[in-house]
C-alpha cells in the first residue's frame, strides 16, 4: 500500500513493469532511479506524487503546457459515443497537455494538444486500444482572448422563476494583467455592502463567463476581475441571480475593455 499526498489517498499496486519500449517484464520491486509502470491506482493521475505513507512527502506537479492545436471528433455510430467519452476521459488522466471539451454551440467533441502529430497518435489510440470508430475534422490553431484596456460593466438580474423572484446587481471593473500571470477576481467591496455569502456565486459566475470570449468563443486569459458594486434586495437575492448578474457583467465588460486575439507562439533555438 502506498500514499497519495497529492490527493489525500492510499492506493494499492497490483503489479509493476519494467518497461522496455513495447515490451513489458512484470517485477517484484523497483530502486532508486528506475521508470516502471504500475498497474491497479484507482485515484491517480499524471503529475501525482505517491510515497511511503509513514514518510509523505509532495514533489512539485508537472508543469504542462498549454495546448496549440484543436479538432472535433465525433463517433461514427451513437453506440460509440459512450465508448469515446470513456476513452477521452482515460487519455485526459495520462496526458496533462490534452484537453477534452464539449463545444455548447456545435455539440461536438473539440480535443486539443501539442500538435498534429500528438492528436493524430491519440486518435489511433482511440481506434487501436478502445475500439472506438471516429470521424475527425481538421486541425485548427487554439487561440486564447484577453482584454487590452480597463472598463466597467454593471448587470442587474431580477426574474421570477418557479412562483421565486430572483434579484442581483453586479459592478464589475476588468483590466488587463501581464502576460502569463493568468486571471483573477477580487472582492473590492466592505462586507456591509454586501453580504459575503454571495460572493462565491459572483466569483463563480466571472469564471464561467472566462471560459468563453466575446470574439471568438476561446478562453479569456490574464485578465483582473474586481468586484467594486452590488445591490441586493433581502426578499429576493438569490445566490443563482448574482451568478448570473456576474456572468453578464463580465461578458459585457469584456465587450467594452478592446478584447483582442491571442495566437500561440514558440522560443526555438536552431544550431546548425
Amino acid at each position: 500500500e502506498i500514499l497519495n499526498p497529492t490527493r489525500q489517498t492510499k492506493e494499492k499496486v497490483a503489479r509493476i513493469l519494467a518497461m522496455h519500449a513495447n515490451k513489458r517484464e512484470r517485477i517484484s520491486e523497483a530502486h532508486v532511479g528506475n521508470i516502471v509502470g504500475v498497474v491497479g491506482l484507482k485515484a491517480s493521475v499524471t503529475g501525482d506524487t505517491l510515497c511511503d505513507p509513514s514518510n509523505p512527502i509532495v514533489l512539485e506537479p508537472i508543469d504542462a503546457y498549454e495546448p496549440v492545436i484543436s479538432v472535433a471528433v465525433e463517433p461514427r455510430t451513437h453506440a460509440d459515443q459512450e465508448k469515446i467519452e470513456q476513452a477521452l476521459s482515460k487519455l485526459e488522466a495520462e496526458d496533462p497537455t490534452f484537453r477534452v471539451k464539449h463545444d455548447e454551440d456545435t455539440g461536438q467533441i473539440v480535443i486539443s494538444g501539442m500538435g498534429e502529430l500528438h492528436l493524430e497518435i491519440l486518435v489511433g489510440r482511440l481506434r487501436r486500444d478502445f475500439h472506438t470508430q471516429v470521424n475527425v475534422g481538421k486541425p485548427h490553431v487554439v487561440c486564447k482572448e484577453t482584454v487590452e484596456q480597463a472598463a466597467q460593466a454593471v448587470a442587474v438580474f431580477e426574474k421570477e422563476i418557479g412562483g421565486i423572484r430572483h434579484f442581483g446587481e453586479v459592478l464589475l471593473e476588468l483590466s488587463p494583467r501581464e502576460r502569463g500571470k493568468g486571471n483573477w477576481f477580487v472582492n473590492s467591496l466592505p462586507d456591509e455592502s454586501l453580504p459575503a455569502e454571495f460572493v462565491p456565486a459572483i466569483e463563480q459566475g466571472v469564471t464561467e463567463s472566462l471560459e468563453s470570449g466575446v470574439l471568438l468563443g476561446y478562453p479569456v486569459v490574464d485578465v483582473a476581475v474586481a468586484l467594486i458594486g452590488g445591490t441586493y434586495k433581502e426578499s429576493f437575492s438569490s445566490h443563482l441571480a448574482f451568478k448570473v448578474a456576474a456572468s453578464m457583467a463580465c461578458k459585457e465588460g469584456l465587450q467594452k475593455a478592446r478584447p483582442l486575439l491571442l495566437e500561440p507562439i514558440m522560443a526555438v533555438q536552431i544550431l546548425v
